[in-house]
């Protein structure tokens, strides 16, 4: 067991009027002033106000009195958990409300040293009922415009997020309730966040840089500071802050290549003319024990038209089309027996007008029959390892007929310039029928378009968590990260 499995197996829940020492803050309407004595009938007998006492809770503490026991905001049982304070809000028909009296604070030894802990990720933000009625919306949303997601009880007694609070963080929170008679009552919050603790912050560097590429294009993100595969909750907390949005929207995801590096790609091929925005909201987050996220810079690019070139090393010939069109057909030679293309779809890396290319770069020994040292022109590169599509005069007469390179797809000089010309970064080529090895996924360019749906999730933190989620205390499954609750009543 993890030691974050550990600790929010032991965590104690306590009910709280500030996070880490930040004041909450509650709303007035304009002109009146709330007290203790707000939901009392007025002079004149005329009927109160309608009014819901609200609990809002936030975790403080590890540990407890009475071991592992869960103290939820709608139970409030002092001692079972440790050390905790209450707050109660008044929400009211007017949608304002008031702080109904000062917190209790309860075993204060152990609450005072809690205040001075920075958020903790774990630990959940509670709205519950201190008497009959039920809530009927919350909304909490950061300084930022992001919402938090959030669960609602099925009887409608008691909110909990689903997603972490962020360190140094504003919130401002919305409830709207009913009480005991149905009337809607409502009431406006605010509270902040500790700001985090001080250290390196864990960010991430994407790519790739701004501009237009094809739609075969990975986006990547290299983070600061690995992230391990034994800790599922901090990969998926990671994952969900790297946010990635199109227009026109696909459907597309993470994977983990490793403990530091992620790409992210649609299911198929980007639409042509796609505009791709990406996005960190690491800044603040807690990673569980890898400490706080920082501020990382997002990127933003377009796709251009969908370029996909296909050779058929059997036939010994490229079929390049644009937006699914036929834009030229090209005689080719790729590898020969012994130096095989490697089959499977490759990306577009880079563009070299000229290249020397020498035989002891892949492995063949100077001296052989097999050594070549020649200058290149035209040369698009497919892997980092050197394989290219590049300008092959000394091999004219074998294009369209027979396989006669090293690996790498040669052509006419013309031809090579004009393929040059058409493609640009993030363009898709595949190889079939060449008899060499598969192209691989991560190591060698751009392969993860030869990875299946099915499996790349399986690299997804957030998919498999969403895939085998557990369920919560009252037998329910989570939902998958809603910012707005709205139970039908």
């Amino acid at each position: 067991m993890s030691p974050t499995q550990r600790r929010q197996q032991t965590k104690a829940w306590g009910v709280v009027a500030a996070v880490t020492g930040a004041m909450l803050v509650v709303a007035a309407a304009p002109g009146r002033a709330h007290d203790a004595d707000a939901s009392e009938p007025t002079a004149g007998g005329r009927a109160r106000e309608a009014a819901l006492t609200l609990l809002v809770g936030r975790a403080v503490e590890e540990g407890g009195e009475r071991g592992t026991g869960r103290c939820a905001v709608h139970t409030f049982r002092p001692g079972l958990c440790g050390g905790w304070r209450e707050q109660r809000v008044v929400a009211t028909s007017r949608g304002s409300g008031s702080v109904l009296r000062t917190p209790v604070l309860v075993d204060a030894p152990r609450a005072a040293r809690a205040d001075a802990l920075p958020t903790d990720a774990d630990a959940p933000l509670e709205i519950g009922l201190a008497e009959p009625g039920r809530l009927t919306d919350v909304t909490v949303s950061d300084g930022h415009g992001r919402h938090l997601a959030g669960r609602l009880a099925p009887e409608g007694r008691h909110w909990q997020n689903t997603e972490p609070l962020r360190a140094g963080e504003t919130y401002a929170v919305q409830v709207g309730a009913q009480d005991a008679a149905g009337t809607p009552v409502g009431v406006t919050m605010a509270f902040r966040t500790a700001p985090p603790a001080d250290g390196g912050r864990l960010t991430a560097e994407f790519g790739p840089r701004p501009g237009t590429y094809g739609a075969g294009q990975i986006v990547t993100a290299d983070l600061s500071r690995p992230v391990p595969a034994d800790d599922p909750v901090a990969r998926a907390r990671v994952e969900r802050a790297l946010q990635v949005t199109s227009e026109p929207r696909v459907e597309g995801a993470w994977h983990w290549v490793n403990d530091s590096t992620l790409h992210y790609r649609p299911r198929t091929y980007w639409p042509a003319h796609t505009v791709v925005r990406v996005r960190s909201g690491l800044d603040g987050v807690e990673v569980g024990d890898h400490g706080f996220g920082g501020p990382s810079e997002g990127v933003d690019f377009t796709v251009g038209d969908r370029i996909e070139a296909v050779t058929d090393s059997a036939a010994h010939e490229m079929t390049v089309r644009r937006n699914g069109r036929v834009i030229r057909t090209i005689p080719v030679t790729t590898g020969k027996a012994g130096f095989r293309t490697r089959a499977g779809i490759k990306v577009v890396l880079r563009k070299e007008p000229a290249v020397r290319m020498r035989g002891d770069t892949v492995g063949i020994k100077r001296g052989t029959s097999e050594f070549y040292d020649l200058p290149v022109q035209w040369a698009t590169r497919v892997t980092w390892s050197g394989e290219y599509i590049h300008a092959a005069p000394w091999s004219v007469e074998s294009q369209g007929e027979e396989n006669v390179s090293h690996g790498c797809t040669g052509m006419s000089t013309q031809d090579a310039a004009w393929f040059f010309d058409t493609v640009r970064e993030g363009d898709v080529v595949e190889v079939v029928n060449s008899g060499g090895e598969k192209m691989t996924p991560f190591d060698n360019g751009f392969g993860d378009w030869n990875v299946d749906w099915r499996t790349w999730l399986a690299g997804s933190a957030l998919a498999t968590a969403a895939a085998a989620a557990d369920t919560d205390a009252d037998g329910q499954a989570p939902p998958p990260f809603p910012s707005r609750l709205h139970p039908s009543t």
